[in-house]
């Protein structure tokens, strides 16, 4: 008797080896949070990988942030003076995984239970295989104080805490995402 056929795998069940972005995903301003001549713009670059370390040549990646003074054009934002910051960039990668986006450094942020977050950018990851998006944040080095304080870094391992520091560089600041094995970016649930 032969042995029965097993079940072929169905779209619900894997996005499969690709991630095929659609148009609609795109952003129009794409990696352009803020235009070359803004006071304070840098590049935040980096390079997304897989398990392996190999590039994710069809990944996207995206940020949002508050503006220079930790600031959101957003109804929950209590502060009476919200900016019109819209502090939002979407970049595929390329086929060597490489993303960049043209930002200002964020303010730091209030927290409801009146402690600050140092200056930080919000990141979520799409990309093959993946069934859900994940998220982490980007923390500068050069603030090492608001860092420390930090209630959302304070609570990461501190074995870990380097995969969320980016480092300075002739552009700007370098961030890369490794999205599993060793070295893998601490990612959160949200």
């Amino acid at each position: 008797m032969a042995a029965p056929t097993p079940p072929a795998t169905t779209p619900s069940q894997t996005i499969g080896p690709f991630f095929a972005l659609p148009d609609g995903m795109l952003w129009e301003d794409g990696p352009e949070v803020v235009a070359a001549d803004h006071a304070g713009a840098f590049v935040l670059h980096g390079k997304l990988t897989d398990g392996n370390g190999d590039p994710v040549p069809d990944g996207l990646v995206e940020i949002w942030q508050a503006d220079e003074q930790g600031r959101f054009d957003h109804p929950d934002d209590p502060r009476p003076q919200s900016s019109s910051w819209q502090g939002f960039g979407r970049c595929p990668t390329d086929s060597e995984g490489q993303f960049w986006f043209r930002t200002v450094k964020p303010g730091p942020l209030p927290t409801p239970g009146g402690a600050t977050e140092a200056p930080h950018i919000d990141v979520t990851v799409l990309a093959r295989g993946m069934l859900n998006r994940v998220v982490t944040r980007v923390y500068f080095p050069d603030e090492e104080q608001a860092n420390a304080a930090d209630p959302v870094l304070s609570e990461v391992d501190s074995a870990r805490r380097g995969t969320l520091l980016a480092t300075a560089d002739e552009r700007g600041y370098r961030f890369d995402i490794r999205l599993q094995g060793d070295g893998e970016t601490v990612f959160f649930a949200v």
